[in-house]
Order: structure tokens, then sequence, then C-alpha cells
């Protein structure tokens, strides 16, 4: 339960379903507006970027840190058989739809496989979390589209509660305020902490210890965690770990890849 491949974006056998689908605004992260729907300025005919190498510097920061947690590949190869929205331009809302359910499903299928590593005591109400939801996954696009996905997410998101709690309740550690933008938490201990949801924009993280801090949700948009302990934080993502600074002395997890930019 441990490999989480199927659980990592393979934009090869994608459609650049993130490039279409998705909505972005102008901003420090996107160098122009794109409504949902309407493929990017800089998407080729076979799905390739024409800017990939250089997203960052050409004002596309947030290109690099989206994660689909393999969605993607999912929704093209497995729910609509190979079929893209290119091919079969009537396909594309229910793809793009389709797109957004699985993506929170492989979220979920993420958190899941993490929580089996820490949480022995509710091994067998996560696996079997797990299997439902992973089952869920292979449904066809009227099913998905059919899924009550926040309550899934609610019924899911209780039992994730239940193992974090055991997984930190020899820390004691205080819940930290959810608003913690631009915080000076350089070389804190953060130990069992609960960070759920904690906006960490630009925070200090520099050298801090977040070894069982429950990290599910949390914001790390710029926030600096040069040489910080990541290798015990619970639920860490590569989303999360993508929006982060940090450096070779960070520690982070070995299921999760160190950023390019670091």
């Amino acid at each position: 339960m441990t490999d989480v491949s199927h659980l990592r974006a393979d934009c090869s056998r994608c459609a650049a379903l993130c490039c279409v689908g998705l909505a972005f605004a102008k901003s420090s992260d996107f160098a122009f507006d794109k409504p949902a729907g309407r493929p990017c300025h800089n998407l080729l005919a076979d799905y390739r970027c024409t800017i990939h190498p250089r997203l960052r510097d050409s004002g596309f920061p947030g290109c690099t840190v989206y994660e689909c947690f393999g969605a993607g590949q999912q929704v093209v190869q497995v729910t609509f058989g190979g079929r893209t929205w290119r091919d079969q331009p009537d396909l594309a809302q229910r793809q793009f739809d389709a797109f957004g359910v699985l993506r929170v499903l492989h979220e979920l299928l993420w958190y899941l496989t993490d929580a089996l590593t820490f949480a022995p005591a509710l091994r067998d109400e996560l696996q079997r979390a797990y299997d439902e939801t992973s089952a869920l996954t292979t449904a066809d696009a009227d099913a998905l589209l059919a899924l009550d996905v926040a309550g899934h997410r609610h019924t899911v998101n209780q039992l994730l509660i239940q193992a974090s709690d055991q997984a930190r309740a020899g820390l004691r550690a205080k819940r930290r305020k959810p608003d913690l933008i631009g915080a000076n938490l350089r070389r804190a201990d953060l130990r069992g902490a609960s960070l759920r949801g904690a906006l960490l924009i630009a925070a200090d993280l520099r050298e801090a210890d977040l070894t069982t801090a429950d990290v599910i949700g949390a914001d790390f948009r710029d926030a600096q965690v040069h040489g910080a302990n990541l290798t015990g934080a619970l639920f860490l993502t590569q989303f999360q770990l993508n929006a982060a600074r940090g450096d070779a002395a960070t520690r982070i997890p070995a299921r999760l890849a160190r950023p390019k930019h670091w």
C-alpha cells in the first residue's frame, strides 16, 4: 500500500486537461487570464507546452506547482478509453468535469495511503475507505458525474482526522492559528502540531521541525522551508512542496520529489 506511482501525474498519458479545462487569472502565478474550457495559448497540438522548460521565467510559476495526483491520465486512458477533448469535441465538457471529480478522489487516495503508514489502529477502516475510493475511480463518466464527491470527501476526511489525532496523541501540540501568512516560525518546534488548512503563505519555516505535524490542506505558497524537517509531516503532498521554497538541506519524505526550482 506504499506504492503511490499511480497517484503522480503522467502528462505523456494525459491530454493537457489542466491546460484546457481549468481557469486561471493573471497574477504572480500566471501571465494572462484564461477561462475554463479554453486551451492555453502555449499549448501545442500534441498537448505539449511551448514554454515548459522556462515556465517560471515566463510568468507561469503556477503551472509548475500544480499536481493532479494522476487524475489526468486516469480520465483519458480509463474513463474515456483514450478518447480526448480534441479528437471528439463533444466530449470536452464531460471530460473536464470528470477530471475535477477524479482529482478529488485521487487526492483522497494519497491521504489514505499516507494514513495507513502511521495509524495502525485504524488500518481496517482506512483500507476499506481506500478500496471504496479506488473503486469509484474506475467508474464510467456518468457515474463519476453523478457522484456526491463532496459527501464522499467529508466521510473520508472524518477518518483522516481520527488517524491524525492518533498519530499526534503523545505529542499534545497545540493547534496553531489558521492565519500564519508571513509568520516567523524559524526553527520552530512544530512536532505534532495541527496545521490543517493553515495559511502558511510566505511564512518563515527555515530549520523548523514539522515531524508528525498535520499539514493537510495547508497553503505553503512561497513558504521558506530551507533546512526544515518535513520527513514525518502528515499528509504532505507534492503540490505543497512545489509551492514552497526550499534547498538541498530540506528533509522531505522519500515518496516525494525535490522540486527543481529549489
